[in-house]
């Protein structure tokens, strides 16, 4: 932009402003020119047109392009889009996604996990590309709120001739104030059609709806809220959308909180085969009509980090958890998700024996899920060395865990004492008889040299076998940043509404003898502002028809 100095009003002008701040006369433009004025920010200079730019000002100057905004949305876009072709791994309860994906689509899917498509909205490159919007929306707000801000509070009633005639509603003509009352009449026939005035003796700026330019600002407001709620949405404790196994008769610890959940009992009902349609009654499925988890929420009061103390638990919510029908406690919501039926082991009471003599040197309780580091079995130590809830060799026969539920639990242990290697000798255990023969636990453990030791654990009898009757899974939502994103997305509404529905206009009209000037300006709908001037001038007795205050270029 060109730098000026001083308009032959004397008001000095920032640089880069086109059309002075205080009367309104264009600084670069012929005095001779017609042309309908570009009345965006009424001429104000912004920052994204300083001349001779730094660094700064090229950041600023990239991020308050309009342009440059609609290609962040349209990429944020594209990448959403990626986020859709397969599943997200958030939406899993069952399956490892590291094997998932190449088993289900094959090489493709496989791809589609190592390029990390597969949490895309949770991604690094998603998250810049929203802080980017979020920038470009603050930056092109500050870059234009302010200017239009400053313009509008010091506007200046009486206008230059210039300003006023290359308006797109003019009007010049001759008016009777031989009386010297035509602009009090004015005052008044304005302030009925809504209107605020300022005037002095022979100028008058009327305007009304002012508020509505704000639209576009509010809308950016809105946006602003409702993105750092997203990215919020991302901060721990936040939001949780997790799905998670109770098992039933069990009080079991809810992660990353304080809050434990007890499934006091599980039922489910089934459709009565005459209730159901024909093409179920022919394949013989079973359709349940209800399921639901008698559960107890408790929160913990004390020792609720210290693993050698049990908790000290309060019961703080008591509910029947059907689907659609959750556990609500201050945004804490359990839903009912699926469940299982197959018995699955709670817990085992091996002993440890001597294979040759049958010696048994006692018995130690072995928890699936909350299993101890160390048992002491007479003079035998037993090291848990590591544990396998659902056992399975890999394709490098590596022993792996499919999943978390106990399904096929394997635990390895290092067992020292009498008669034993220092380091002590390595025992695998599966305490489920099918396991032990599917999985050829005594070929295993001669592998690892647990069979010269003599040793075997062994359960006695089935009063040693604790069984889960059935399991829950429930769905644990937290989602304490979402009453943000409905604030922020009524902001938007409220701002759409303003920009909408309401239409900023403004008139400025100026008396040099018996000869009126009159320029009217407005954001949305010129036939409607037209008419409405034309309505005033003929209220004023002025002869004028709508169609000929329209500015075409033409010389006035």
């Amino acid at each position: 932009m060109i730098q000026n100095t001083k308009c032959e009003c004397g008001h000095q002008n920032r640089v880069g402003t086109v059309l002075c701040e205080a009367c309104g006369k264009p600084l670069y433009d012929s005095d001779q020119s017609t042309e309908p004025l570009e009345m965006r920010y009424d001429g104000v200079a912004r920052r994204s047109q300083k001349r001779n730019p730094n660094f700064i000002d090229r950041i600023w100057n990239f991020f308050s392009s309009v342009k440059v905004a609609v290609y962040l949305i349209i990429i944020t876009l594209v990448g959403a889009m990626f986020g859709t072709i397969f599943e997200q791994e958030s939406n899993f309860v069952y399956f490892d996604p590291s094997t998932f994906y190449k088993q289900k689509y094959g090489t493709i899917g496989d791809i589609y996990y190592k390029l990390g498509l597969s949490h895309t909205y949770e991604s690094w490159w998603f998250v810049t590309l929203l802080v980017m919007i979020g920038a470009s929306l603050v930056i092109c707000s500050l870059d234009r709120v302010l200017p239009l801000y400053r313009a509008l509070s010091r506007q200046k009633i009486r206008k230059h001739r210039q300003f006023l005639v290359r308006q797109r509603v003019v009007y010049e003509g001759p008016v009777d104030n031989q009386t010297g009352d035509w602009i009090p009449r004015a005052v008044t026939s304005l302030k009925k059609k809504g209107y605020r005035v300022k005037h002095d003796e022979e100028a008058l700026l009327a305007e009304k709806q002012r508020f509505s330019r704000w639209g576009p600002y509010i809308i950016h407001i809105g946006l602003i809220i409702f993105l750092l709620a997203i990215l919020f949405r991302g901060l721990p404790g936040l939001n949780v959308d997790k799905h998670y196994w109770f098992p039933e008769g069990e009080i079991t610890k809810i992660p990353d909180s304080n809050l434990y959940l007890k499934n006091e009992g599980f039922t489910v009902e089934y459709y009565p085969e005459e209730e159901l349609p024909e093409k179920f009654r022919e394949s013989g499925r079973v359709v349940p009509r209800l399921f639901e988890t008698k559960a107890v929420l408790y929160q913990c009061t004390a020792d609720c980090d210290d693993p050698s103390k049990d908790p000290l638990l309060e019961e703080v919510k008591r509910h029947d958890i059907r689907v659609n029908d959750p556990l609500n406690y201050k945004g804490f919501k359990v839903y009912q998700f699926d469940f299982d039926l197959t018995p699955k082991l709670r817990s085992v009471t091996p002993s440890l024996v001597r294979t040759d003599t049958g010696e048994s040197f006692g018995k130690f309780k072995l928890s699936m899920t909350n299993s101890e580091e160390t048992y002491q079995v007479g003079p035998y130590t037993l090291e848990l060395s590591n544990k396998y809830m659902d056992f399975d060799l890999n394709e490098e026969g590596k022993p792996v865990s499919k999943s978390k539920d106990p399904n096929a639990p394997a635990f390895l242990f290092v067992i020292k004492g009498p008669n034993l290697p220092e380091a002590g000798v390595q025992y695998i255990y599966f305490p489920k008889q099918i396991d032990k023969e599917r999985f050829q636990q005594d070929a295993i453990n001669e592998r690892l040299g647990g069979l010269d030791s003599g040793l075997a654990l062994d359960v006695l009898g089935m009063e040693d076998v604790d069984f889960i009757a059935s399991s829950s899974y429930l769905n644990i939502r937290v989602d304490r940043a979402m009453p943000f994103v409905w604030i922020g997305l009524g902001i938007v509404m409220l701002g759409l509404v303003l920009g909408f529905y309401w239409h900023h206009r403004r008139i400025w009209l100026r008396l040099d003898g018996q000869t009126l000037i009159l320029g009217a300006h407005t954001a949305k709908n010129w036939f409607g502002l037209r008419r409405e001037t034309a309505r005033f001038l003929q209220d004023m007795g002025v002869d004028v028809d709508e169609k000929h205050l329209e500015n075409r270029g033409n010389q006035v």
